[in-house]
């Protein structure tokens, strides 16, 4: 290992430790809390979210490249290295696709809603030894206001994707597939498209969706003969799930948490089938979101107990002791 990966290794651990130092009296419930300033109201800001400003294009070609960027967007494991490690996704910073003004990553961040992407803490690659951070832009925001252009043919916006992924975070090689999939996402969020309403409750039952919608965007992966694309999205759907699993840490909730963990465990041997190049990849996916009904169902009804309601998430993030 090279000194700036000792040196990234070590700044993602000092981060960790300045996020989490109180964490014997004051305990995070969820894991998105730690990219907060100090003092946030979590209650509030992460039960709330931008609306999505998505057009789903109506050529089939385009609107499944736009899924598969949707899904991959929303997985730590597209960027790898540290921040998979911590949980960082494109998401993280873009919620919804747009901006997050509340995101403060020890090390990363200047004021919340801004992010060094020349730092060390994430980057072998890009780490310039100068403390620069930037706001984070709204991708659903006016095009004008981007400095990368999105003309359909234009390779800038797939060219900077791609250096943001292996080289700002030094994830690995993503599926070509999945590269232009992200383009696409980005490409088809636009203002044109932006509900009224600034924010949207965050809910359990978007948050199934958005497994599902990576589990038929794995099925159309398959479909086109492309493995790696539909592992990725297999892999983005639990991601989800683990995402889901968290807001039903009370061990109240247990046994509807076990029903998540079922979810996910019968992913997890679909991953092995797809890499085993078995016919019965795309009949295992088929099976899992016809059950998904089922276990869907226990989790929305036990949605008012879990950490997706403000008032649970604002009792259970105020410190012990008090």
């Amino acid at each position: 290992m090279d000194r700036s990966r000792r040196r990234s290794g070590l700044l993602i651990a000092i981060a960790a430790a300045a996020s989490l130092g109180a964490a014997a009296t004051a305990p995070l419930p969820l894991r998105a809390m730690r990219w907060l300033a100090p003092g946030a109201d979590a209650s509030r800001i992460l039960t709330r979210r931008p609306v999505e400003c998505l057009t789903i294009p109506r050529d089939r070609a385009t609107a499944y490249s736009v899924e598969l960027g949707r899904a991959a967007f929303r997985t730590p494991l597209l960027l790898g290295g540290q921040a998979a490690r911590a949980g960082v996704a494109c998401e993280t910073c873009h919620r919804n696709g747009r901006t997050n003004p509340d995101f403060d990553f020890p090390g990363l961040s200047g004021a919340p809603g801004t992010a060094d992407v020349t730092s060390f803490v994430f980057s072998s690659h890009r780490g310039d030894h100068v403390d620069d951070p930037r706001p984070i832009p709204d991708l659903g925001g006016p095009k004008s206001a981007l400095r990368i252009s999105q003309a359909p043919g234009s390779p800038a916006l797939k060219r900077f994707i791609h250096g943001l992924v292996t080289e700002e975070f030094d994830g690995a090689e993503p599926p070509p597939a999945v590269l232009a999939g992200l383009a696409a996402y980005v490409r088809a969020l636009s203002p044109a498209a932006c509900s009224p309403r600034r924010l949207e409750p965050v809910r359990v039952e978007s948050d199934i969706d958005d497994a599902r919608r990576a589990v038929l965007a794995a099925q159309g992966a398959l479909a086109r003969g492309d493995a790696a694309a539909a592992l990725l999205m297999v892999q983005a759907a639990r991601s989800r799930l683990g995402d889901i699993a968290e807001r039903y840490g009370d061990p109240a909730l247990r046994p509807t948490r076990q029903s998540l963990v079922v979810a996910d465990l019968d992913l997890a041997a679909t991953l092995a089938v797809i890499r085993q190049s078995k016919p019965a990849s795309a009949e295992r996916l088929s099976m899992w979101l016809a059950r998904s009904h089922r276990w869907a169902a226990v989790v929305e009804r036990d949605e008012a107990r879990s950490l997706y309601e403000p008032t649970v998430l604002a009792t259970a993030s105020v410190p012990r002791g008090r």
